[in-house]
């Protein structure tokens, strides 16, 4: 109402200026302008419901209240708020000017909206081990030791004429005992650890103990002493052995010469055994019409040879250095393995309850023994 009572005043300031009338004709006018305005201003309402430039105000301020915060006066906001903003409504179309203000290295940056990722998959170093089993003969048994009988001899017969008396000969016996040792430890893990992993924890552990049992008992079968442990084939005292004619530079002929040094029947299902390194030497070794010693499978499912006889690397063999035994050739059927318990896990919860931990014990009993030393022949680096 103020608005139109100012127009009517301009116009009757107007009126007072051109016309000369009485002061009655002037007031009458005046009214008569302020109803025709007042008509006018009306009839927009009825025809569009409000007023345009009210209509115009109210959607300015309902756009306003609709915004985070608009009801209320905001600080400006920072750089890395615009930034996240724009990457959420961009994703990797984020302006070069932009992305320098957001980062992922840098929690006070945005670190804290891209965590890294805790992957399912372990890292572990390679565990070599001694493949002892694959040529050996493995047995089990519900005993702490077996004995072996052993025939050490045969009879002494003699070529006598028709009517000559036989003499008398004896046979000789003994026996060969192979006791069973056991591998132990245990490994205490926390009970949280074990919940939150989701049993991936537990399974990392067995999967190491298997791996460490496996490593100990192929170093044993190789080197062991037999006290407290296998015998190893490279420790049996009755193994003879072959020197090489050379401190330190392995000799294709003596190779050659240990492997025919043992009787035929032994010979043919022999097998050699040594580590990478002196296999790596080996492969260079010729014979002397020009012919490699080594002989590279031509078979799936076939080994590689040596002068026609099947290799086994074996990691816990010695290097080539002088006085060092780096190879041995036999028969490894005369090595006999005695299982009498497997890997076995015991779980135990209780124990360590009070400290949040569980104890994860682990035990072997497996034994291990040169049966017929004859059957097998090791090279000496030596000259004789």
């Amino acid at each position: 109402m103020q608005h139109f009572t100012k127009q009517a005043l301009a116009s009757s300031a107007l009126i007072l200026k051109g016309e000369e009338d009485d002061p009655e004709n002037i007031v009458t006018k005046a009214i008569e302008d302020l109803s025709k305005t007042v008509d006018e201003r009306l009839k927009k309402v009825e025809e569009k419901g409000v007023d345009p430039k009210v209509e115009e105000r109210l959607k300015a301020l309902e756009t306003k209240a609709n915004r985070p915060g608009g009801d209320k006066k905001t600080e400006e906001p920072t750089e890395e708020r615009k930034a996240f903003s724009i990457y959420l409504a961009r994703g990797d179309a984020l302006p070069a000017e932009e992305r320098k203000a957001l980062t992922v290295s840098s929690d006070p940056s945005g670190g804290y909206f891209a965590p890294a990722e805790m992957s399912s998959e372990f890292i572990k170093d390679l565990v070599e081990f001694s493949p002892v089993r694959s040529v050996a003969s493995v047995r089990s048994t519900g005993a702490p030791s077996v004995v072996y009988p052993k025939r050490t001899g045969i009879t002494n017969a003699k070529w006598g004429g028709e009517t000559e008396a036989q003499e008398e000969s004896t046979a000789s016996f003994g026996q060969a005992e192979i006791p069973v040792h056991e591998l132990k430890t245990y490994v205490d893990i926390s009970n949280q650890l074990l919940a939150d992993s989701a049993g991936q924890a537990e399974t990392e552990v067995r999967l190491a103990l298997s791996e460490d049992f496996g490593q100990k008992e192929g170093s044993a079968f190789v080197n062991g002493t037999g006290a407290k442990q296998p015998e190893g084939f490279m420790t049996n005292p009755d193994i003879a052995s072959f020197a090489n004619g050379h401190a330190t530079n392995l000799s294709a002929d003596a190779l050659i010469k240990l492997m025919y040094s043992l009787p035929a029947t032994y010979r043919g299902r022999g097998s050699w055994a040594m580590n990478g390194t002196t296999l790596g030497v080996i492969r260079t070794l010729k014979d002397g019409n020009g012919n490699y010693l080594w002989q590279p499978s031509y078979q799936a499912g076939q080994p590689e040879t040596i002068l026609g006889r099947p290799v086994v690397e074996m990691v816990d063999m010695e290097d080539i250095a002088a006085n060092a035994f780096p190879l041995i050739y036999g028969d490894f059927s005369a090595y006999r393995i005695l299982d009498r318990v497997s890997l076995s896990i015991l779980v135990n919860p209780y124990l360590l309850a009070t400290s949040g931990l569980t104890r994860i014990h682990a035990t072997r009993r497996v034994g291990g023994r040169v049966l017929q030393a004859a059957r097998f022949k090791k090279l000496k680096m030596a000259t004789s």
